[in-house]
């Protein structure tokens, strides 16, 4: 069984800053992309940053220049930092992950998701 947990999510007023951390645990072999996604009310999910194992970063048009994805391999968490916050950045923020689990001599590789964390900024 794997989970991922998400912290970090609140309040802010617009031009502030917030980190977002995911946490995972669970049965896990290796991490390959972690990734951070956001829906706002009445929009689709859409991709916010991702980073690969090997730290490669990519980032929606959106948010490049002011958010930061990060990663700890050892602790099997991805940040999100996020600067110069803007109205149109409130949404729930997910955690995604793609974890290689083993169970017995079979591997299989399953997309996770996190339970969601509110990012709200006030203008």
């Amino acid at each position: 069984q794997v989970q991922l947990v998400e912290s970090g999510g609140g309040l802010v007023q617009a031009g502030g800053s917030l980190r977002l951390s995911c946490a995972a645990s669970g049965s896990i072999f290796s991490i390959n992309a972690m990734g951070w996604y956001r829906q706002a009310p009445g929009k689709q999910r859409e991709l916010v940053a991702a980073i690969t194992s090997g730290g490669s970063t990519s980032y929606a048009d959106s948010v490049q220049g002011r958010f930061t994805i990060s990663r700890d391999n050892v602790k099997n968490t991805v940040y999100l930092q996020m600067n110069s916050l803007k109205p149109e950045d409130t949404a729930v923020y997910y955690c995604n992950a793609d974890i290689m689990v083993q169970a017995g001599k079979v591997f299989r590789v399953d997309d996770y998701w996190g339970q969601g964390t509110q990012v709200t900024v006030s203008s």
